[in-house]
């Protein structure tokens, strides 16, 4: 029930020096309360009037707020309802664009093996001439394989004590002449080397100390092919030695006369 006026009615008596708590309390402790009391009121009612506006827009902006927070809480669940549409379209999207780059490096596999294929085959064809030619020459060799084979395992048998003249003799002169003589087809000029031998093997026996000439090679071939016990006449002990390298891994034992 205060009002402006009753706290302009009061404002006399607000500025008398004796309208003090200090001397209400001389007068009597309940004037004091109540001299005490109504500087309160007149302040509390210059406080409330403007708390109450505030608490009125308070109250009025509270509203808002509400209703801002439904239509907030509407628009965040059609978000979410978009977002799980736009994840779904996504994950299709990421599917479709696996499935493309998949395609095109199959492709582009493809692609280069359709390449190199043709590359092959163009390669092959200028090929086409010397196969035909190597397969009439395999044919030739298939019957002279009989023959040749005869004149390897001679050169084996009987070869190992001679020397490289007395080999050619045996080899050119004599078997070659019989074998003629008894039409059995063989190799003109028959390489006893390259039919016994690889070259891998060959430069393997080179590294191991073996000399690289005709006569040298044909002893490892001997040594290493042949059924019997071999007997190396060796004065320059280069046998000897190609013996020990080669066999070294497999514990040669060597007893000194």
């Amino acid at each position: 029930s205060i009002n402006e006026e009753t706290v302009e009615l009061l404002q006399p008596y607000f500025n008398m020096e004796d309208y003090t708590l200090e001397y209400g309390k001389k007068v009597c402790g309940n004037v004091a309360g109540l001299l005490s009391w109504t500087q309160a009121m007149a302040i509390f009612y210059g406080v409330n009037r403007e708390v109450l506006p505030l608490k009125a827009n308070l109250a009025k902006q509270e509203g808002y707020l509400k209703i801002a927070n439904a239509e907030l809480a509407k628009a965040q669940e059609v978000l979410d309802e978009k977002q799980a549409e736009l994840d779904k379209v996504q994950a299709k999207f990421d599917a479709a664009m696996k499935e493309k780059m998949d395609l095109l490096n199959d492709a582009e596999t493809c692609r280069r093996k359709m390449q190199a294929a043709s590359e092959l085959i163009e390669g092959l064809s200028g090929e086409k001439v010397r196969w035909t030619q190597q397969s009439k020459e395999f044919k030739s060799q298939i019957n002279r394989l009989v023959g040749d084979v005869l004149l390897c395992t001679g050169f084996l048998s009987y070869c190992g004590p001679f020397n490289q003249n007395f080999r050619k003799l045996l080899l050119k002169d004599l078997w070659e002449a019989e074998m003629r003589a008894h039409k059995i087809p063989f190799s003109e000029n028959l390489n006893l080397i390259s039919m016994l031998v690889d070259p891998p093997t060959i430069s393997e026996w080179n590294l191991q100390g073996l000399p690289g000439d005709d006569l040298s090679i044909q002893n490892g071939i001997i040594v290493t092919k042949a059924t019997r016990y071999p007997l190396l006449i060796d004065p320059q002990t280069q046998g000897k030695s190609w013996i020990k390298k080669k066999e070294e891994d497999n514990e040669l034992q060597v007893n000194s006369v």
